[in-house]
């Protein structure tokens, strides 16, 4: 008798489901590379709820999580064509086609979550949405990617001296190797999935990443030291297909927008509170967390990598406005 009802309540739900995506005039497919549940799915997901009701079940999303539809450099095509029509992604694979996505990228560009906020949120954000558009792309809004910091297996990091010789992991992107070098560590760009045996075998010291990722990968297992130096507070963006955004009318174009915005806060709040869950258990589990750092001489030896990649006046002017922010 159980049986038979859980059976009649999912048919139910499938019906109600497949009515609600049959009463959509048009449904949004966007991509994610997270797992379902991740702030950032979950934030798209919580945009289409916004759209729908806004919309009297006109218009609505669905996510397709987890990749199902390509990796990311695959899945930003894909979206310039239309053939997706909203796309999650990190600002760094932007980094070679829309130049003024570098600049969120530098290292310590930012200085604390909360400033980068306040630019994202603000006109220098606007401006950095707005240079989508010249790439088939309608630039939405800007989520969360946490701050990396340095973890390693060898001793605490209270300054730059204690980076000296040591062998980072960092990810395949030349800006990333210079940072490490300018600090005076040496940087070994690596796959991800192979950073806990790298680790454990000694090939590398340590690597850099934000609370969630070095705990759910259980690098802190291997490396129990890790550093608040936030060296990268990296964006991720939301954006759509300029084929379907165009497709649209004003006031639908504005309900997109809108919805976007509105799912920001969403988005923080879900991305706070896993910080929060990471950084106990990680800190429960015996690592040692270092806080008590001067990131002034981390930010100085920047410069050279600020000479290398902030060449045009556009860029050097960008890089003032968000120094300038309080």
């Amino acid at each position: 008798m159980t049986y038979t009802k859980t059976l009649g309540a999912a048919l139910l739900a499938s019906v109600a489901l497949a009515s609600s995506a049959f009463a959509c005039e048009i449904t949004f497919r966007s991509s994610d590379t997270h797992p379902d549940g991740y702030p950032t799915v979950a934030a798209v997901d919580a945009m289409g709820d916004m759209l729908e009701e806004r919309s009297d079940g006109r218009l609505c999303i669905e996510v397709f999580h987890s990749a199902q539809l390509g990796e990311e450099k695959d899945t930003i095509e894909q979206t310039q064509f239309g053939v997706i029509d909203m796309n999650r992604v990190s600002l760094g694979p932007f980094n070679n086609i829309i130049e003024e996505t570098q600049v969120p990228s530098l290292p310590y560009i930012f200085r604390s979550v909360d400033h980068m906020h306040k630019v994202m949120d603000g006109p220098i954000g606007q401006q950095i949405l707005d240079a989508f558009s010249a790439h088939d792309l309608v630039g939405l809004a800007f989520y969360d990617g946490g701050s990396r910091s340095f973890y390693n297996s060898e001793k605490p990091i209270n300054s730059m001296a204690d980076l000296a010789g040591m062998k980072f992991r960092v990810m395949q992107s030349d800006m990333f190797v210079d940072m490490v070098a300018a600090l005076g560590a040496n940087a070994t760009p690596m796959p991800y999935g192979e950073v806990y045996s790298s680790i454990q075998t000694g090939v590398i010291d340590g690597a850099e990443n934000n609370w969630p990722s070095y705990d759910s990968s259980g690098h802190f297992e291997v490396a129990k030291y890790y550093t608040l130096d936030q060296h990268l507070i990296v964006p991720e963006v939301l954006v759509m297909s300029k084929t379907s955004f165009d497709k649209l009318s004003p006031e639908d174009q504005e309900l997109v927008r809108q919805a976007a915005r509105d799912s920001v806060p969403v988005m923080r709040d879900l991305w706070a509170a896993r910080e929060a869950e990471s950084e106990t258990r990680v800190r429960e589990a015996g690592v040692e967390v270092i806080t008590d750092i001067d990131k002034t001489p981390f930010i100085e030896a920047m410069v050279p990598v600020y000479e290398k990649y902030v060449t045009s006046e556009k860029l050097k002017q960008m890089v003032k406005d968000i120094q300038a922010t309080e």
